[in-house]
């Protein structure tokens, strides 16, 4: 029989999960959940009530209320309504999304909103900053073992949230080198890779933004054993890494941030110039 009222069930609304090793996400989720449940109880509804009444599944409310799942910003808002919080759930939502991603993504995301240079070479796959979504869901569907579909969208939208670095004023400097084979390399099919390559086009039309492309000629230079990234700050410290120096971990210390700048700066010099690469961007998308 009909409702009137949608109910969005588990399977389509996964929410997001936990990270385990989050534990200031996990306290936070934890303290959430515990409101809801009590303003709930305060209410006198019972789950099955407020599940009907807020469209979602029982199984989510309960695992929200557990601190086992983080409610979308929506759900926050519905149960508000519902539980005539006057605002004091909604209110919640700033502090949701802090710990909606994991936690390794969301430090990243916190180093690059602070920085105001960003030097990038890589050899395998586009940097974050870079990928459309559809790329991004097509490149992370390759990991093996295949990661549940609501990791993978937790996955995805971390990685869209940070291009909110493009949209920062002053706007910081970012310097990306892509190896010509991750260029032609068509992720996700056809059509996917090609509004990828227009995508770095509109990216490299920004004033801020340089993309350089390393030629499969230029087989010889110092970024042959994997990824090169420096992060610079307004304060003159900065943190970098790369894969074959320093077991991959990140670097604040100025002696090895100079070899990762005099690697990045060879690497740079060896690439072709951003005219050149936004012409050899455009003939790959004819070719396409």
């Amino acid at each position: 029989m009909a409702t009137g009222v949608e109910v969005v069930s588990e399977a389509d609304e996964p929410g997001w999960e936990v990270d385990p090793d989050d534990d200031w996400g996990l306290a936070v989720i934890a303290t959430v959940g515990r409101q809801l449940r009590l303003r709930r109880e305060a209410g006198g509804m019972r789950v099955p009530d407020f599940a009907k009444a807020v469209g979602y599944g029982e199984d989510l409310v309960y695992k929200i209320e557990a601190g086992k799942r983080i409610p979308r910003p929506e759900f926050l808002d519905k149960a508000d309504q519902v539980l005539r919080a006057d605002g004091l759930i909604a209110a919640m939502r700033e502090d949701v999304e802090k710990v909606r991603y994991p936690k390794q993504v969301r430090d990243l995301a916190t180093l690059e909103a602070r920085a105001v240079e960003l030097l990038s070479y890589g050899n395998h796959n586009l940097h974050g900053l870079l990928q459309t979504e559809e790329y991004a869901w097509a490149l992370l569907r390759t990991r093996r073992p295949v990661p549940p579909e609501e990791q993978l969208a937790q996955a995805v939208a971390a990685r869209m949230a940070r291009k909110s670095i493009y949209d920062r004023s002053p706007a910081p400097e970012l310097s990306f080198v892509l190896e010509e084979t991750t260029l032609r390399r068509p992720v996700g099919g056809k059509m996917v890779w090609r509004r990828q390559l227009e995508h770095l086009l509109q990216v490299a039309q920004l004033r801020n933004v340089e993309i350089q492309v390393m030629s499969m000629d230029r087989w010889e230079h110092p970024g042959m054993g994997g990824r090169v990234q420096v992060l610079k700050f307004a304060d003159g410290t900065a943190v970098g890494r790369m894969d074959d120096e320093f077991n991959g971990r990140p670097v604040s210390d100025p002696r090895q941030l100079r070899i990762l700048e005099l690697r990045y700066g060879i690497i740079r010099a060896e690439a072709l110039a951003a005219r050149e690469s936004v012409a050899f961007i455009e003939q790959l998308v004819g070719e396409a």
